[in-house]
């Protein structure tokens, strides 16, 4: 009786610890998202002063625009970096840095556009377009979706921490890694295919929702199994 009742507590301080680190997690990322957002609007000041409407006019194009790509793409890939080293430094193990890796990675994607719409009144809708990523090439959807994504990676990242805090593991084989991988590469396909036919008419017809769709299930079907075998 006394073992099990220092188990629940040791369970319950676990718990507790879990919670206050996500909640600084929370905050860092937060203000990760206000940065980023502070960058785009100086970006779109500079590329877009009549306002950024798609299609895109000068996308690519304009001389200005492909000196400052390699600058852009640079700062792409050390946000990916700061995110990766905030996700080391918050968690204890392997399981609590890959979730707090999504848990950055989702609440600063979601408050990009929060901020966005506080400092700019933009996205006007939750369909207006954007350009996501530049890595290797440009990634573009409507709002919409890539919150989707960072909506389910929070709540991925949230099991994870919460069965962690428990005790309780979180089994995925090779097997579902791969599957995840090719969840991924759906999704990312799915964004890349529109991002050059951006300064085109139709550039709306080359995202395949349904080809997005169906990377997402895929992925949440196996967070599911993977949930459901692990109990």
């Amino acid at each position: 009786m006394c073992t099990q009742k220092i188990s629940a507590d040791k369970s319950a301080e676990l718990l507790k610890t879990t919670i206050k680190r996500f909640c600084v997690v929370v905050i860092f990322s937060i203000a990760f998202g206000y940065i980023e957002a502070a960058v785009v609007v100086y970006l779109r000041e500079i590329f877009y002063p009549d306002g950024f409407t798609f299609p895109l006019t000068i996308f690519g194009i304009d001389p200005l625009w492909r000196r400052f790509l390699l600058t852009e793409i640079g700062r792409e890939a050390a946000t990916i970096v700061l995110i990766f080293t905030g996700a080391w430094l918050f968690g204890r193990n392997r399981r609590q840095r890959f979730a707090y890796f999504l848990t950055i990675f989702a609440i600063w994607d979601i408050f990009y556009y929060i901020w966005l719409k506080v400092l700019l009144n933009w996205p006007v809708s939750i369909m207006d377009w954007d350009i996501l990523f530049l890595i290797p090439v440009p990634w573009a959807s409507a709002v919409l979706y890539p919150v989707l994504i960072s909506v389910t990676l929070l709540i991925f990242a949230a099991v994870i921490l919460y069965r962690d805090a428990r005790g309780r593991a979180f089994n995925v084989t090779r097997n579902d890694w791969l599957a995840f991988f090719v969840a991924g590469i759906i999704v990312v396909v799915s964004f890349c295919t529109p991002g050059s036919y951006l300064a085109e008419p139709d550039y709306k017809s080359y995202f395949y929702w349904p080809l997005f769709a169906a990377g997402l299930l895929l992925a949440i079907g196996m967070f599911l199994k993977c949930l459901l075998k692990s109990k």
